[in-house]
C-alpha cells in the first residue's frame, strides 16, 4: 500500500521542480493519473510543468527536450501513459521502445525520469490503476519522483 508523504519530507523538497509528460491517448486513465500525480506533488511543494502529448511512444521525445533544457531545469521526469494490448503486437513493441528509451535518458542524464507508461492487458486493469483513488499508479509515480529528487540531491547530482 502506498504511504502518504508527511509534512516533514514535504518542506524538504520545497523548490523542486517535476516535469510531467502525459499522453493524450486513453484520457480517462491517464487524466486520472495526472490528477493524482499533480494533486501529491502539490502536497510535498514541488513545483510542476505538465506537457501533453499524442501518444505513449511521443513521450521519450518531450522528456529528451526536458532533460536537455538549460533554461527551467527538471529535477525529474514523470512519464505517463496506457497502452492497452490489441490484436496485434503493435503495443509491446511500442512499450519495449517508450522502456528502452526512458531507461537510456535517465541514465545519460543521470536524472531521474519514472515510467508509469503502463503496458495493461484490459480496460478492467488500466480502471484498478488508474481510478482507484488509493491505488492511483499517478501518486506513486509522484512519490516516486519526490523521493528520487531527494536521493539525487543527497548524492550532489
Amino acid at each position: 500500500m502506498l504511504k502518504k508523504a508527511s509534512q516533514a519530507k514535504a518542506k524538504r523538497v520545497a523548490g523542486r521542480r517535476v516535469a510531467i509528460v502525459a499522453s493524450r491517448y486513453n484520457p480517462r486513465y491517464v487524466n486520472s493519473m495526472l490528477r493524482a500525480a499533480k494533486a501529491e506533488l502539490a502536497k510535498a511543494r514541488v513545483a510542476v510543468e505538465v506537457v501533453r502529448v499524442p501518444g505513449a511512444f511521443e513521450i521519450p521525445a518531450v522528456a529528451s527536450a526536458l532533460a536537455k533544457r538549460l533554461a527551467k531545469p527538471v529535477d525529474a521526469i514523470l512519464c505517463l501513459g496506457i497502452i492497452l494490448r490489441g490484436e496485434t503486437t503493435h503495443a509491446e513493441h511500442i512499450g519495449q521502445a517508450v522502456t528502452a528509451a526512458l531507461a537510456r535518458l535517465q541514465i545519460e542524464h543521470s536524472l531521474p525520469v519514472i515510467h508509469e507508461v503502463l503496458l495493461l492487458e484490459n480496460r478492467e486493469q488500466a480502471a484498478r490503476r488508474c481510478l482507484d483513488a488509493q491505488h492511483n499508479r499517478g501518486i506513486e509515480a509522484a512519490r516516486t519522483a519526490v523521493e528520487m529528487t531527494r536521493v539525487m540531491r543527497r548524492l550532489g547530482a
